[in-house]
């Protein structure tokens, strides 16, 4: 293509903690990826991965998971996408189709997946390159800036909620409504559960009140175990922030059969009694994202029931700061980068 630019704009960590403005080579795709011209990128607390070097990183690296843009170039082998659409990358970078996971169905568990802005470049940038094995399609009716958070915080609760043992008209806790948990209890709402949400002041019961729960447990003043038990216990706790703790403050209450699924990344260790567990067949799962089908449907169930992250919208230009922003806890709920 004559008029493509022969590089790009780039932010990319180069050592732990420091990120960088560059300007990168364009080069075309490796058979079965795609190049895509990215128009916005949610800034993600698991970029933090990346930028702080929490896995074995090879430096440069750009990273950004919430990525969404427009499909420029084909690469060899690439079926089912045209030049012009417009695609999602997530965290997963795409399955390999062949190893025994993927044979047995379990995409997410690929034993030679990538992770997206970290094995390979992510969407702090103008341009990546993307395995057409991890692609979603946005619908429509989704701006890129509305569609950005769905790819990672929003298939994240979306994707352990369907994926749980609660039914509809259960009672679901969402603990921790931040990032994560402010979509969570939209879902969980608009699928027909019983809604409870746990947060630490009456700004945050006022807000979840408003996203649709029914119930709220400030933390902070009351004991957890206990209110949840004079709502008549719960029948999933979806634990959005640090899942020991979680596990230990909601064992409690959880009714019979029910499940603890923790999707909160911590060192704090999960410590609960085996008769909590066994009496009552109560269950502690963790969950980490979901694959590219159910990123479709996230998206689309979005489109169609009104979810929407609660989103600072900011340019490109300032993804440094936006990414201290956000490590910094200041982020009210996810900070998106446009292009």
């Amino acid at each position: 293509m004559a008029d493509q630019p022969k590089t790009y704009l780039a932010c990319q960590a180069v050592a732990p903690g420091k990120l960088e403005f560059v300007q990168k080579e364009l080069r075309g795709p490796p058979a079965g990826h795609v190049r895509i011209k990215v128009e916005a990128c949610g800034v993600c607390h698991s970029d933090g991965a990346t930028v702080e070097g929490a896995f074995p990183i090879q430096w440069p690296r750009v990273p950004g998971h919430e990525v969404v843009g427009t499909v420029e170039v084909i690469g060899d082998g690439v079926e089912g996408w045209t030049v012009g659409q417009r695609v999602g990358v997530g965290f997963l970078g795409g399955s390999c189709g062949r190893c025994s996971q993927c044979r047995s169905g379990h995409l997410v568990s690929c034993e030679n997946q990538e992770f997206t802005g970290i094995h390979q470049d992510g969407g702090y940038a103008e341009y990546m390159i993307a395995k057409a094995t991890g692609l979603v399609s946005i619908p429509d009716d989704l701006s890129d800036v509305e569609a950005a958070p769905l790819l990672c915080a929003g298939l994240t609760t979306f994707s352990a909620l369907r994926n749980s043992n609660a039914r509809p008209g259960d009672r679901v806790a969402i603990f921790g409504i931040g990032g994560l948990g402010h979509l969570a209890v939209q879902y969980a709402r608009h699928m027909g559960y019983e809604v409870v949400a746990i947060g630490r002041s009456e700004a945050v019961g006022e807000l979840a009140s408003k996203l649709g729960a029914h119930h709220y447990i400030d933390s902070s003043k009351r004991n957890v175990t206990e209110a949840l038990l004079e709502l008549g216990g719960a029948d999933l706790v979806l634990a959005t922030a640090s899942g020991g703790s979680v596990a230990k403050d909601t064992i409690g209450a959880i009714r019979p059969r029910g499940q603890i699924v923790v999707l909160g990344a911590s060192p704090e260790p999960v410590e609960v009694s085996t008769g909590a567990l066994l009496f009552g067949s109560r269950s502690i799962q963790g969950a980490l994202t979901g694959d590219p089908g159910t990123a479709d449907t996230t998206l689309r169930f979005s489109s169609l029931q009104g979810v929407n992250a609660i989103v600072e919208e900011t340019p490109f230009t300032s993804a440094i700061d936006a990414y201290a922003k956000m490590m910094a806890g200041k982020a009210k709920f996810r900070i998106v980068l446009k292009m």
